[in-house]
């Protein structure tokens, strides 16, 4: 069934049909598309456009269709090369069961809107779904944090060992970008929460439409406050891929430093079987794969995001075919972002942390030289000549093959002369990898009080 065609003397050829026809994707609309209509029919009816026996008809039909539709689509009994659209799948099965006077459902509507309203339900529903899996993904975080609050570990830059602080405010670090991805998701919902429906195909209505019913009724905020723009826009698509990429990034860096972490080189965590795979040939070989998909498939989210741009870009006003394709990209994110937000908890609630493998790298490499820099700056010596004593105390200890730690009275007197005098008890102190770790207890540091300050702190954006 088209629904349209009376100024057409021929026929769609059959593979510009299928090229046309986007029913197989957009079939992810189905229940939006029939809860637009039903709010749409009500309005009709209540405005007196169609009569109400004409409107309880169709809204009885609708209900049925419902569940009709969705029982096959369950069963896979849903042939979806029978129609254009989702649009045209629900006139048409309507017109099935209740005869001609499912025609009046599209009385003072067209696709453009009803495709812009189908959208904003969708995403409106994803988005919900999207946070709470955030917000449990977050908590999972914030509890693994606080047992590791003492769990000492190195800390990088440049991928080489920077300063000791612990696994605890390592995982903290995520929870706060996953927190911030959360308040982006939170802060599109205002956007996507505005109904177009009543805009038409770009003009609104000649019929007395009530739009702040409809959008009452589909439970938006408001609706759009110009046509052009409500059939046209698609920057809420836009703005929840960009959010969504943003998230996927975040999921992407934390994934790489599992597959370090994992490694045999660091062994400082060891995954579960449930989320690891093995080697066709090497039977050794426990591959940390839903680690390396999440890192893979983050480029697939921002891969959506930027097809969506570049289909926009040179769109006039307002509604042009190319914004079909702001379905599939968007479908596919959604479906990988769910199933990636619901794996990823479960993989790190069921990895062993290796505290002393970390306890002993962050013992390695000379992490405490800030620290000793930061203790002679204490003592009067300005901070850039402190940075240069320590730089050569590091070479003395590694030229010895020893940790500044492990230096003795005579190696300080010599590398202290005429500079402080040598409290080797201090330094001893100062020095010990706990110790620098703790001292750290800025805001935000890593000093174990500080972090279980947070956590504490933290645990509030869970009690609703």
């Amino acid at each position: 069934m088209k629904l349209w065609g009376g100024r057409f003397e021929g026929g769609i050829s059959e593979k510009m049909d299928r090229f046309n026809a986007s029913l197989p994707f957009d079939i992810n609309l189905l229940e939006y598309d029939i809860e637009g209509s039903l709010a749409h029919v009500k309005m009709l009816g209540r405005e007196g456009i169609i009569s109400e026996s004409e409107a309880e008809k169709i809204i009885l039909g609708l209900k049925e269709l419902k569940a009709e539709l969705l029982e096959e689509l369950e069963k896979d009994k849903l042939d979806l090369s029978q129609a254009e659209d989702i649009h045209s799948l629900v006139e048409m099965r309507l017109t099935e069961k209740i005869g001609a006077v499912a025609g009046k459902l599209h009385t003072g509507r067209s696709r453009n809107d009803q495709v812009a309203l189908d959208m904003r339900l969708y995403l409106r529903d994803q988005t919900a779904d999207i946070k709470a899996l955030i917000k449990a993904f977050m908590k999972v975080l914030l509890e693994l944090a606080g047992e590791h609050t003492e769990t000492v570990m190195p800390g990088y830059t440049h991928l080489q060992r920077a300063q000791a602080l612990t696994f605890g405010h390592h995982l903290l670090a995520y929870y706060f970008k996953l927190k911030r991805d959360y308040e982006r998701f939170e802060d599109a919902e205002k956007r996507i929460n505005v109904s177009p429906l009543g805009s038409g195909a770009l003009a609104g209505s000649s019929f007395k439409l009530d739009r702040e019913f409809t959008a009452k009724e589909l439970g938006f905020a408001r609706a759009c406050e110009n046509s052009l723009d409500g059939v046209s826009d698609r920057d809420f698509v836009l703005e929840f891929l960009a959010v969504a990429s943003n998230l996927m990034l975040h999921l992407s860096r934390l994934s790489e430093e599992i597959i370090l972490w994992n490694a045999a080189e660091f062994s400082f965590i060891e995954l579960a079987d449930q989320y690891t795979t093995g080697s066709s040939i090497m039977p050794q070989k426990k591959n940390p794969d839903l680690a390396e998909l999440v890192r893979g498939k983050s480029g697939r989210v921002i891969g959506s995001l930027n097809q969506l741009m570049i289909t926009i870009k040179g769109l006039p006003l307002a509604y042009n075919k190319d914004l079909q394709e702001d379905k599939e990209g968007l479908f596919d994110s959604v479906a990988t972002v769910k199933l990636i937000l619901e794996l990823y908890p479960e993989m790190l609630k069921t990895m062993k942390v290796n505290k002393e493998k970390m306890k002993k790298a962050a013992e390695t490499g000379f992490l405490n030289a800030t620290e000793l820099a930061d203790y002679l700056a204490a003592e009067g010596i300005p901070f850039r000549k402190a940075h240069q004593i320590v730089g050569k105390a590091v070479l003395f200890a590694a030229e010895k093959d020893k940790e500044l730690e492990q230096l003795n009275l005579e190696d300080w007197q010599s590398l202290f002369s005429g500079i402080i005098e040598v409290d080797q008890k201090k330094l001893k102190e100062i020095l010990a990898v706990e110790a620098a770790v703790n001292s750290h207890a800025t805001k935000g540091g890593p000093a174990f009080k500080e972090t279980k300050r947070v956590i504490a702190e933290e645990r509030s954006f869970f009690d609703d």
